[in-house]
């Protein structure tokens, strides 16, 4: 099963997943990264705090990007 890495790109701040994780496809790595920033801008609107600027790039073992994902995307 592929390894997928969740990188945040955080306006000139990159954080990069050095764990990353195991699935099927693409679109199940885009699916885990929607229910992720859902999580985590759900933390920050409580914590009264912004995610605007944030997104995941998801990439593969051999550093395909394979998506974008934006934080701000995942609101609607």
């Amino acid at each position: 099963m592929p390894k997928y890495f969740f990188h945040v790109r955080r306006n000139d701040v990159f954080e990069e997943d050095v764990e990353g994780i195991d699935l099927a496809t693409p679109e199940q790595a885009r699916e885990e990264a929607i229910a992720a920033a859902r999580e985590i801008v759900a933390e920050r609107i409580c914590a009264g705090r912004s995610a605007d600027g944030d997104v995941f790039e998801i990439m593969t073992e051999d550093g395909k990007l394979v998506s974008i994902v934006p934080f701000y995307s995942v609101l609607s």
